[in-house]
């Protein structure tokens, strides 16, 4: 094919929509910068207005629950040291759902603390490892730089760092292999269960039926509720604020609460009989060849 100027201007204006359509992913209403605060104990926020991001602080170094998009780590970095932390001491990187609004940060982030391991549930060790074109529902749409997984985690294991120990659930579904992290925080005498949802809801353009997003999404989905269901919750949060009302709870943090607003048992149930409703919802319809 011969190039010519005509040729050559529209591949680089192409390539200037396509830069502006990332950052314009980027920088949407979810991921505007929040501020940082502690949530209970050594668990903090250090997300954004929406991507939500945990940081589990210790004397030997902290774990970072979700990285973002790619542009989430500056956001994430400003708050930790708002908070009175070193970036460099983050030496552990998990993720809640491999999609890319959540996991697109991880190269830089992993830049940004010197060389923090990067942990991800065994069916997404390809989608990080690709830069998310394994990604079973947004690999054609959403790439970002790849990075290495240094630890494959198992449903149940535990993940301990300086007295802090997480547990990782796989609630697959949202996304292949989903995980739902659990952990529990003393303060002031009282054992909280702390519950950080991966994710519950169906992906528009997914199908659970006829041409199923993966095999097995509708048996996994079935599954996650069951293992959501069981998990003992004092303290709801998840990978979006939107699914525990971070926002509002935050505000009455703030004001001055006489009880700690993300103490939500009842909110967390109530989540999980929405969510569950509208899978059983879809479910019927395809099933009913609607």
């Amino acid at each position: 094919m011969r190039y010519t100027a005509a040729v050559s201007f529209r591949i680089i204006f192409v390539a200037l929509a396509c830069v502006a359509a990332c950052a314009a992913q980027d920088h949407g209403p979810d991921n505007n910068p929040f501020p940082p605060y502690r949530i209970v104990g050594n668990l903090h926020y250090v997300g954004a207005s929406d991507i939500a991001c945990f940081l589990v602080a210790t004397p030997q170094g902290h774990i970072l629950i979700n990285s973002g998009y790619q542009t989430t780590p500056a956001l994430i970095r400003n708050s930790v040291v708002k908070l009175g932390f070193r970036v460099h001491d983050i030496k552990i990187l998990l993720n809640s759902q491999a999609h890319f609004d959540h996991v697109a940060g991880m190269h830089e982030m992993q830049r940004l603390t010197g060389g923090a391991r990067i942990y991800s549930s065994e069916p997404e060790v390809a989608v990080l490892e690709s830069g998310g074109k394994a990604d079973t529902r947004f690999g054609r749409e959403h790439t970002y730089p790849p990075v290495k997984v240094d630890h494959v985690v198992r449903d149940l294991e535990t993940v301990t760092l300086g007295g802090a120990t997480l547990v990782a659930h796989l609630t697959p579904g949202h996304s292949i292999g989903c995980t739902t992290w659990t952990m529990r925080i003393t303060e002031a005498g009282k054992v909280y269960n702390v519950v950080i949802v991966g994710g519950t809801s169906i992906n528009p353009g997914v199908e659970l039926v006829r041409h199923p997003n993966y095999p097995g999404i509708a048996n996994d989905f079935i599954h996650t509720f069951q293992v959501l269901r069981a998990l003992p919750c004092d303290i709801f949060l998840g990978a979006h604020g939107s699914y525990y009302g971070m926002q509002e709870k935050y505000a009455r943090l703030q004001a001055g609460a006489a009880t700690n607003p993300f103490i939500d048992p009842a909110g967390y149930r109530r989540y999980i009989d929405r969510a569950q409703q509208a899978f059983a919802e879809q479910l019927a319809r395809e099933k009913a060849g609607r």
